[in-house]
């Protein structure tokens, strides 16, 4: 054992124990004091246990011992109930052979389920935006120069765009993934699912092989196969993620048949066209503060963009493999541009396609909205846009003269 990583979830801890060759092992629990033993047979441990952030876990210390045989004896103290699962997980790109130990706690799902209950109580409710920050714990997605990565990046905007989301009226942004810990593909989906989310937006941080491609892109799901290479390249590589941040018996052989079940669903055409027209509606926010890789919307075989009644996007909003772009995307304050850019697309989306039931659908003309000013805007177009005219627009923002310079916000009035 040459290695081991704790990861925290709000419904689990995972252990990942490094290894140099494939293992046999087993698990049991053992009661009064309560503890977890793993056997792992025919191996030796170089790890130190004691600097492992185990405060926030049901672990409260980790020890192991050399058994008869040339075996190894690792033992978990809990200080909580669990439920037990473990797997390996063979060689990728990024690590060895790994052994997995997953805790799942089990005192949580009666609160899940309750604030699912709650949400669908309100007559007028918000518009429910599931925010997914690719990749996490086990998988650090994407890395750059200087110990960049995506997972970071990714976490950082999302949690910005579920501020914004939530300073809206009518509106209330959820985390998919709150933490750095490992989520995977299909029960992102379900999360959103749980959350009755009326959009998931999946937020990235492109890389490629070579540092020149840049600019933010927004893909959605494909029926018909990758609409460029990019688009492919990046489908297989997000598609990828189970593999890196391990999950149980993971096979990407039913994918296909996945996609087949959903394509069955007659409100599927539906689905996917609500998705490229907020895909529209993004860009064009994303493309008036940052360079766009794509003009148009991008369309791949995701596996997280999966879902036959939701509509769903995957922003990516740079590249971390461009050093013009990976400097942007630490930055905190480009970090909220993005956000805020992706969050003036949605909106826009949802002004003009109010749904049925929300507050938004019954006060969308009773408030005031903030636009951000992208190149080639002029006042007049904005005004008409947003049917006020120039002279109450201007007069609403305290405007001497119809110059306007890229990145300024204006206040648009309520109807």
């Amino acid at each position: 054992m040459d290695g081991v990583r704790v990861w925290r979830s709000p419904d689990n801890t995972r252990l990942v124990f490094d290894l140099s060759a494939a293992v046999d092992h087993r698990i049991f629990t053992l009661e009064n004091p309560s503890r977890l033993v793993i056997d792992i047979e025919d191996a030796t441990s170089k790890t130190r246990f004691d600097k492992l952030p185990l405060s926030n876990t049901p672990v409260s210390a980790i020890r192991s011992a050399a058994k008869k045989g040339g075996d190894l004896r690792v033992v978990l103290d809990l200080g909580s109930v669990v439920s037990p699962r473990s797997f390996t997980l063979k060689p990728n790109k990024q690590y060895g052979h790994r052994l997995v130990i997953d805790l799942y706690d089990k005192a949580k799902a009666a609160k899940t389920v309750k604030t699912i209950s709650d949400a669908v109580k309100n007559k007028e409710r918000d518009i429910v935006i599931a925010i997914d920050a690719g990749h996490g714990g086990e998988d650090p997605g994407a890395l750059g120069k200087r110990g960049i990565h995506e997972k970071h990046v990714a976490l950082a905007i999302s949690k910005e765009l579920k501020r914004i989301v939530d300073r809206a009226p009518g509106f209330r942004g959820e985390l998919v993934r709150s933490g750095d810990y490992y989520i995977p593909l299909k029960k992102r989906r379900d999360i959103a699912h749980r959350m009755r989310a009326d959009l998931f937006v999946s937020v990235h941080a492109n890389s490629f092989t070579s540092p020149k491609p840049r600019g933010a892109s927004v893909y959605v799901l494909s029926t018909k196969g990758a609409t460029s290479e990019m688009a492919r390249y990046l489908a297989r590589k997000e598609n990828s993620s189970d593999l890196i941040g391990g999950v149980e018996n993971v096979s990407l052989k039913d994918k296909d048949d996945d996609l087949a079940r959903v394509l069955l669903d007659l409100s599927m055409d539906a689905t996917l066209n609500s998705s490229l027209d907020v895909a529209s509606e993004v860009l064009k926010g994303m493309g008036r503060i940052s360079k766009l890789h794509q003009k148009n919307t991008e369309q791949a075989n995701f596996v997280v963009l999966r879902s036959p009644d939701m509509p769903s996007i995957l922003v990516e909003t740079g590249f971390i493999s461009n050093p013009s772009d990976r400097k942007l995307l630490v930055q905190s304050g480009f970090q909220k541009k993005m956000a805020n850019a992706i969050f003036t697309g949605v909106q826009s989306y949802f002004y003009k396609r109010p749904l049925e039931g929300t507050w938004l659908a019954a006060n969308r003309n009773k408030v005031e909205r903030t636009y951000v000013i992208g190149r080639g805007d002029t006042l007049s177009e904005i005004a008409q846009r947003h049917k006020v005219s120039v002279k109450r627009l201007m007069s609403y923002n305290g405007l001497k003269s119809s110059r306007i310079r890229m990145g300024q916000r204006l206040k648009i009035p309520a109807s």
